[in-house]
Parts: C-alpha cells; structure tokens; sequence
C-alpha cells in the first residue's frame, strides 16, 4: 500500500534520454512512471530528449542532459583525452544552474546511470554540486546503476584517475544505491567500499500483457480472477455440458494443488451449452464441486464475467491470449467429434492434457499427454505435474511471472524504495 505521504510527493526520474527512446534504461523508466502513476504517485520525467508518452507523467526537457549533445560530445571528447578544459566548467555551472531550477519542490530524485556512468560527466558533476550544495536537506535520493564505467573494459582508455571521473566511483552522501541485478550490486559494493546489504537490486521485467499483445478482455479477465497470482493456469477452452467432463478437471485442480502446494488454476473459457436444458443442472453440479474440492478461488468460469443473460463469450483475439497465458491444455471430453484445441495448443507450443479418446490420439499422436476419461483425479494431477515441474520452460515461465513482471517489480520493491526515501529524507 502506498502512504499518503509518499501520494503526495513528487517524484522525479531523471536521465539522458526518455521513451520512446528504445533502449533497457528507458523502457525501465516508462514502466516505473506507468506503474508509480497509476498507484497514486505524481511523477515526472527530466531528460535531454524523449517525448510525452504517459499521459499524467509530466516531461521536463534539458537539453544539456542528453549524451548526445553537441556540446556534451565535444566535453567528452576532451575528457576521454584526460583534459579538463573551462569547457567542461561552463557546461557544468550551467547545468547546476537548470538543475536547481528544475528540482524545486521535487522530494524524490531517482537518477539512472548518472552516477556511475561517464556519457555526460558535465551532468554528474552538475548534479554532485547540486547535492551536496544547492539542494535541499530533505530531497531522497536513489541512484540507479545499470552500468558501471570504472568495471567496464571497454571505457578503460576514457575514465582518468580525478576529477570528474572519481565522481563515479565514489558513494556520494545521502544518497540510496540500486543496482539491477546482484553482479551488478557485488561490483558496486566492491568499487564504493559499501556492504553489499546496504545496496538495493531491483531488476528490469517484462509486461505480460504488453509481449502478449492482450486485448481488454484478457485484461478483464486476468484482473478479475488475479491470474497475475497464479503458479500454473490450465486451460479447458470448451462450453460447460456434460461431456466435457469437467469435473474431473476441477477434482484434478484440486488435487494437484494438494500434491505441489501450488496456486494453480483452471480457466473454463466457454459459456454454458445452449442447447440442452440439462446443462443447467450439470452448471450448478460443477458449482457444488468447487465448494465441495475446496477451488473457489481457483476454477474460473469466465463466462460469470459478463452481464445477466449476457455471458462473456472471449473472442478470437482473447483466445489466442489465453493459449499463451495457460501453462498446459486440459481437455478431459468423454468424447469429441475432433476437438480443435489440441491443434491450437500444438501452433503455440502449449503442453497437452487429454483424455485417451479416438480423435485425440488422430491429432495428439504421440506428442500429448493422454490419461482414461475416468481417471483417478490424484492420477491426472500427478501426470501434469510431472512434466511441468521437470520442465525447464515452464519453471523459467513461473519464476518470471512471480518475480519479474513489471506490476509486482513496482509495487513490492520500488514504491518501498520511494517510501523510505520519503521517510528517511
């Protein structure tokens, strides 16, 4: 949860470059300002160039910060060379100067590679001055390292022993270290003589719904059953009646949630059959056995997400999400005339679970997991589990959806970090 206290400061994110700039830094800062926004934070972006791209994010422009710029290139030039020229303390002075009127009033500064980078050394030795002169006493202030130049090889013959290049291998005062990864934390706690517990990690991470190209109802559907939570999602893609048997995919949810300890889920797509009045009883029998199996909060019908006497039905576009969200196809029919989604499982290389009927071994082959229709539900969940749990793809899938999507990266380390700085300044 964030504090009202942090809600209320003003955060500003500050590097060389903004989106939609392509590069690792700044895909990292518009995922932070989209996520810190909508979490209730007030950010803005300070960059040498970029573009509004986030609609409540404010964008400060500063010239001079770019790495690119004429005068900051020309600087470095004569730095890689080893010379410090009154160039380089005009281009400075200027900047403390944009920087001071450009930090008032803001509470957190979080500066990516500013400081311990050399691609615009004018800019960190501006912001040093700043710091530890002109700003204010109570600022926070969290500095982001992605790259070091005094570890990297390749700027050996550009960082000289002094001033301003010191300036990045020094902790400087009253400031907070993050790194993006533990390589990155053991060098820079090495290089500053700091202990490693004293810097952050905060990694980079992926958006789920941005790589999977998620339509609003997949949105609304991982948002509604909080799939984001979820350990493994099966998916059955199919119309509730009767011999679709999907009883025993609840009672082998169940089980395997018994087996594993995991949060794993099963996602019924389609709606009731709309044929057969018995469907409706079958519907409420599948309701009772979800109370019965203890898996309220784990199988889903999605079709509850719509209107009364308007069932959500997914489209195309949705489907196609939901065979890349799911972590393997459970298909238990009594029977089938050819069953479609075995076809569509194998096009995104989606795991098989199905039952052992004629027209699914026509199109499984050998390449499925088969169990009887009227298998023991403990057996089902021990074949699915077996294989998931050895399988190195989905574990990697697993540990990235728990540890590395953008949501919880914001909200269970950064808002903390912005929090403490809040607190601490």
């Amino acid at each position: 949860m964030v504090t009202s206290e942090a809600r209320a400061a003003r955060v500003m994110i500050l590097h060389y470059a903004a989106p939609p700039i392509v590069g690792g830094v700044e895909s990292t800062i518009y995922h932070h300002a989209r996520l810190l926004t909508a979490a209730g934070l007030r950010v803005e972006i300070a960059a040498g160039r970029g573009e509004p791209v986030l609609p409540d994010v404010g964008l400060q422009i500063l010239p001079e910060a770019d790495s690119r710029h004429p005068e900051v290139l020309a600087v470095k030039a004569e730095l890689d060379r080893g010379q410090v020229t009154e160039r380089f303390y005009a281009l400075r002075n200027a900047l403390v100067q944009k920087l001071d009127a450009m930090l008032q009033g803001v509470d957190v500064l979080i500066g990516h590679n500013v400081f311990t980078l050399h691609k615009n050394l004018p800019l960190t030795a501006a912001l040093y001055e700043w710091i530890v002169g002109k700003g204010p006493r109570n600022l926070g202030v969290l500095a982001w390292h992605h790259d070091l130049a005094w570890r990297d090889p390749q700027y050996a013959g550009e960082v000289h022993a002094g001033y301003p290049w010191d300036l990045l291998r020094v902790p400087w005062p009253g400031v907070r270290h993050v790194t993006v990864s533990e390589a990155r934390r053991e060098h820079l706690a090495a290089m500053y003589g700091l202990p490693a517990e004293q810097i952050a990690v905060v990694p980079p991470g992926v958006d789920p719904a941005e790589r999977m190209l998620w339509t609003s109802t997949t949105r609304r559907i991982v948002e509604a059953f909080r799939l984001d939570s979820a350990e493994v999602i099966l998916l059955l893609p199919a119309r509730i009646t009767r011999r679709k048997n999907i009883e025993l995919a609840i009672r082998a949810v169940a089980a395997l949630r018994r087996q594993t300890g995991l949060d794993a889920r099963l996602l019924v797509s389609g709606p009731p059959g709309a044929h057969n009045p018995a469907n409706i009883a079958y519907l409420e029998r599948l309701q009772r056995l979800r109370e019965e199996e203890d898996v309220l909060d784990a199988v889903h019908f999605v079709y509850t997400l719509g209107q009364e006497g308007n069932p959500l039905v997914p489209d195309d576009a949705t489907m196609a999400n939901l065979f890349l969200l799911a972590d393997a196809l459970l298909f238990p029919s009594l029977e089938e005339g050819f069953g479609i989604p075995v076809l569509e499982a194998g096009l995104v290389r989606l795991p098989v679970f199905c039952s052992d009927i004629a027209p699914f071994q026509a199109t499984g082959q050998d390449d499925v997991f088969y169990f009887s229709p009227q298998a023991r539900p403990e057996d089902v969940a021990g074949l699915i589990a077996r294989h998931l749990l050895t399988d190195r793809t989905f574990r990697l899938r697993r540990r990235v959806r728990r540890e590395y999507a953008w949501d919880r990266i914001v909200h269970d380390i950064v808002i903390p970090l912005i929090q403490a700085a809040v607190a601490n300044r």
